[in-house]
């Protein structure tokens, strides 16, 4: 069985769907290959050998939200300024578009974004850059890495790992020596679970489409007049020196050809961008692909939506989920989500708001069937889960910078990857929807490891048995919650039983903070662009 395109549309938004004509990006791209970066780690360690293999006439692109310069890539380094400025010394085009927050003369903090706009040299552009909405951020978080005479090697890396303090953990949770502020709960050196994908195949081509497209906006970089100043005086970009990759004499660059090997990928880029004035050319309407493909996806689930989630803060970003389990009766809903907020507090009381009103929407449409978990390391720290991840009935898997709220459906920049894996896996249940799907590998594979990690489970596949069916796995996950959260509650006697898994406990909000919280959720914390007059998803067949 093979993802046709008659197959792929099931899951896929096709153009006319994604609601964007001004966009140069495909539908989709069929013969890619794609690789989970489970953890920081994992991810940064890989990076830094992309970075590494960068020289003359190559491209290195990069987007994120917050980079710190300093940041070591593998335990000997380099750092991400150090591997970027080197790729560029060697005569790579080092281009990179960070996020400006209009809050920047704050942060005196000697490595934060603007720090890395300076820090990486060697004829690199590196810009700040805040052609947002009002209040709204660019949270796409993405590398590619383009090679002149090999496009077989390259590659692109895209999820929500930034390129940033605390990020490089492994999957023993001990947490990055590099750490970012956090407050107590979560230790000394805060452990960070989060996942990324290695793409290579056409869809990189398709990467650097969404890089381009954000680079040759000529809208301004920033207009805010402390702003001006400071570039003035520290000498920051404030424009595109080179212009564009392409231009009609040197001719379109060469795709990215597809990875020789057993499996391969359709993928689909989804984003949000809200409509801003002056407007995106690429999105003039703005964009809602990552709503909408989420919505396509769960009008198809029957069986399982696993779901790891940073910001589950919105009863509209939660609503179709409830949907899906409200359409069918036998479908379970797994979220993992931090056990607390990055910040505590009185800052933290409008995000906890937000949460409890969308936990209450999911567990009113699924009872018993929703099942919320959070994370600890082995030393009993709290794990900040920082993933964003889906994944519905092991086909069709979706890694994403956005978070279930309003903001990121509808008022930020956000990239995310949808795979839909070529080969079925054929592992019983080979098809656990009924659908004639039959589950697929990287979806199946995706959702094994990540809750083998969480499990506690070391190796490969050999431990899978009693995880392959998707609904049989959430009575495993749920009785490693309960034996976990028994030996806490009965004081810590005898041998800590295996894995990280605790049932998430809804905080308790007094009343009167929960009502100053919700108008501060809602209009700063969690904005939506929707009711300005954002263009909504197309209708779904």
């Amino acid at each position: 069985m093979s993802v046709g395109r008659d197959r792929a549309a099931h899951w896929f938004l096709t153009a006319r769907e994604r609601g964007n004509d001004a966009t140069r990006l495909p539908a989709w791209s069929t013969g890619n290959r794609v690789r989970a970066l489970v953890d920081g780690a994992e991810y940064l360690g890989t990076l830094a050998a992309a970075l590494a293999d960068a020289g003359r006439g190559d491209r290195v692109l990069f987007a994120d939200w917050q980079g710190d310069p300093d940041e070591r890539l593998t335990d000997d380094g380099p750092t991400i300024a150090d591997a970027l400025t080197a790729a560029a010394r060697r005569g790579a085009v080092v281009e990179g578009l960070v996020w400006r927050s209009p809050w920047d003369w704050q942060r005196l903090v000697p490595s934060r974004n603007r720090h890395l706009a300076q820090r990486v040299r060697g004829g690199a552009e590196v810009l700040l850059d805040q052609r947002v909405r009002s209040l709204g951020s660019h949270h796409q978080k993405f590398v590619v890495v383009r090679h002149a005479d090999r496009p077989h090697d390259d590659v692109a890396f895209v999820g929500s790992l930034d390129l940033a303090h605390s990020r490089r953990d492994d999957a023993d949770h001990r947490g990055d020596r590099q750490r970012m502020s956090f407050g107590g709960r979560y230790g000394r050196h805060p452990s960070w679970h989060d996942v990324h994908t290695e793409v290579r195949g056409p869809a990189v081509a398709d990467v650097e489409t969404v890089f381009r497209e954000r680079w040759e906006d000529p809208a301004p970089l920033s207009l805010l007049p402390w702003q001006v100043v400071s570039d003035v005086v520290r000498r920051t970009l404030r424009r595109v020196v080179h212009g564009p990759a392409t231009t009609p004499a040197e001719g379109p660059r060469p795709p990215s050809v597809t990875t020789a090997g057993p499996s391969a990928a359709a993928v689909q880029l989804l984003r949000t961008y809200p409509p801003r004035r002056p407007r995106y050319p690429f999105a003039p309407d703005g964009e809602r692909s990552i709503a909408a493909g989420h919505a396509k996806a769960l009008r198809r689930a029957r069986r399982l939506v696993y779901l790891e989630e940073q910001f589950l803060w919105s009863e509209e970003a939660v609503r179709p989920f409830a949907a899906a389990l409200r359409r069918t009766p036998g479908l379970h809903l797994v979220v993992l989500v931090p056990r607390h907020p990055k910040r505590g507090g009185v800052a933290a009381v409008p995000l906890l708001h937000g949460q409890v009103r969308a936990l209450r929407v999911l567990r009113a449409a699924g009872g018993d069937r929703v099942s919320v978990f959070d994370l600890e390391n082995e030393r009993g720290e709290p794990i900040y889960v920082h993933a964003k991840v889906t994944v519905v009935d092991d086909v069709w898997a979706c890694v994403r910078s956005d978070n279930l709220n309003r903001r990121s459906t509808s008022h930020d920049s956000e990239l995310s990857v949808a795979v839909l894996d070529q080969d079925v896996d054929h592992r019983e249940p080979v098809d656990p929807a009924g659908l004639g799907d039959g589950a697929r590998v990287f979806a199946r594979d995706l959702r094994l490891r990540l809750l083998r990690e969480h499990l506690g489970r070391s190796g490969g596949g050999g431990g899978d048995a009693d995880l392959l069916d998707p609904v049989a796995a959430v009575e495993v996950l749920r009785r490693s919650a309960a034996a976990l959260d028994g030996w806490h509650e009965g004081g810590r006697r005898g041998p800590r039983p295996p894995g990280r898994l605790r049932r998430h406990r809804d905080p308790v909000l007094r009343r009167g903070p929960s009502l100053l919280a919700a108008p501060v959720q809602r209009l700063v914390l969690d904005p939506t662009a929707a009711a300005a007059g954002a263009r909504p998803p197309a209708p779904l067949r």
